[in-house]
């Protein structure tokens, strides 16, 4: 089973633009999500699924530089878009990362991709009932099961949504929702990159640990439990409740 990690990334995020080449210590923000996917053992292969935009040539550029490959496709049809970059290289498991969750934990990341092959479930993830801290999002789901939701819906809000049909028809496609464990319990903590408050709360995670890039989730937890000022940052965020698009 080839088990491939998508990232969905574009530089016209309407609240955001250009936000995941932000540089943080001289490094694009997205540098950091590539080089901490890279440490999950199960992965055979990382793409950039990207959009057909010009604007989108220089994150082409990007995943060129990074070592990774990428596939552009539609930029609204974002479900397609991750169904045909998990064609392009043969993926048979598709582990959805979205290039808004820069400092996602690889130990998570294992861990659901773990579960999923230990269980039979459909869709595995650590999102459908939030317990993680926002930005530690994962999503396993095989090629096929994203190629029958595909063709069950034409609603542009499912295809803008890669998984939300799969969310919304659990009588259709099984489901398995990881919850934290008490140690990496706060799912009001805000590490995903929506806006520019989030840049720089996350520009302070990871220039404290400057030193290993590769710092876990609950090494952010133990750091800004007691840091009211930087928790404050971008508590006042409105989240995405849909996980897209990018």
């Amino acid at each position: 089973m080839k088990i491939v990690a998508i990232i969905e990334a574009r530089m016209t995020s309407s609240r955001l633009p250009g936000k995941v080449l932000m540089e943080v210590l001289s490094k694009p923000i997205l540098h950091y999500l590539i080089s901490r996917l890279k440490r999950v053992r199960l992965l055979n292969e990382i793409v950039l699924a990207t959009t057909t935009n010009s604007t989108d040539d220089i994150l082409v550029d990007f995943a060129n530089k990074e070592n990774i490959k990428n596939y552009r496709g539609s930029e609204n049809d974002v479900m397609a878009r991750v169904f045909e970059a998990a064609e392009s290289v043969d993926a048979d498991l598709i582990v959805e990362i979205t290039g808004d969750c820069p400092i996602v934990d690889p130990n998570i990341v294992e861990q659901v991709i773990q579960t999923y092959i230990n269980n039979n479930y459909d869709y595995v993830n650590n999102v459908n009932v939030r317990s993680y801290p926002d930005g530690m999002d994962v999503q396993v789901f095989s090629k096929n099961v994203l190629e029958r939701s595909l063709k069950m819906t034409k609603e542009a809000l499912d295809h803008e949504h890669v998984t939300l049909h799969i969310r919304n028809h659990p009588e259709i496609f099984s489901h398995l929702n990881l919850v934290a464990p008490k140690n990496l319990w706060w799912p009001d903590l805000g590490l995903t990159l929506d806006e520019r408050s989030d840049f720089e709360l996350l520009k302070k995670i990871i220039t404290h640990f400057s030193d290993n890039i590769y710092f876990d989730c609950y090494d952010v937890i133990k750091f800004l439990r007691d840091r009211d000022d930087l928790v404050s940052i971008n508590q006042k965020v409105v989240r995405n409740c849909y996980y897209g698009p990018s």
